[in-house]
């Protein structure tokens, strides 16, 4: 293969660099955002795509979130590569603050977190080692789901306005750019 490592790269190594980048944030950022950009769809799809990837990552199901951002696009007939890159939104530095925020929101919402009423700590740990999944539901899953639904149509809306805005005018640009040296090298007299 032309573009293969020599030496495969260790698991940890690779798990570092998806964790802290080579680079850094910014640069990673700004390649997914020009990669977004350039995919060909409308600017609808695109931002469809990615406030359905957003809105995806504020739900509590870990391992769901592709598939979740999938079905939420296709619904919205958005683009699945944007909704992809559109998980993004959460990743390993935000994924704290969202959890504390639809977990908080949930638990306001529904009423569990009323003055002077401190809930009994949760012993995650020790309820997951016993297999007791589902009574996890009530005090963590639950508000978590209750609260990400909201946050999450609130991001997923900003989130669609932005790119929306950002999508149609690299498209413009883009077309503007293709037109006039499309129009120089069709008539090499005139001077650009």
């Amino acid at each position: 293969m032309i573009f293969r490592r020599r030496d495969r790269e260790h698991w940890r190594r690779r798990l570092r660099v998806y964790l802290l980048p080579r680079r850094n944030y910014a640069r990673s950022f700004r390649y997914y955002w020009k990669r977004m950009l350039r995919i060909k769809a409308t600017p609808h799809a695109i931002a469809a795509g990615v406030a359905a990837g957003a809105f995806a990552s504020f739900t509590p199901f870990m391992g769901l979130h592709f598939i979740l951002a999938f079905v939420v696009a296709w619904l919205l007939a958005g683009n699945m590569i944007a909704a992809a890159f559109g998980t993004a939104v959460g990743n390993p530095l935000t994924f704290p603050a969202i959890w504390a925020a639809t977990h908080g929101a949930g638990t306001a919402i529904l009423g569990m977190a009323e003055a002077g009423a401190h809930p009994a700590p949760v012993k995650l740990g020790t309820l997951l080692k016993h297999g007791e999944i589902m009574s996890v539901w009530d005090p963590i899953i639950k508000p978590m789901l209750i609260g990400g639904i909201p946050l999450g149509i609130v991001v997923g809306l900003f989130l669609y306005v932005v790119t929306r805005f950002a999508v149609a005018a690299f498209q413009n640009r883009r077309r503007l750019h293709f037109e006039t040296h499309k129009s120089v090298a069709a008539n090499p007299e005139v001077e650009a």
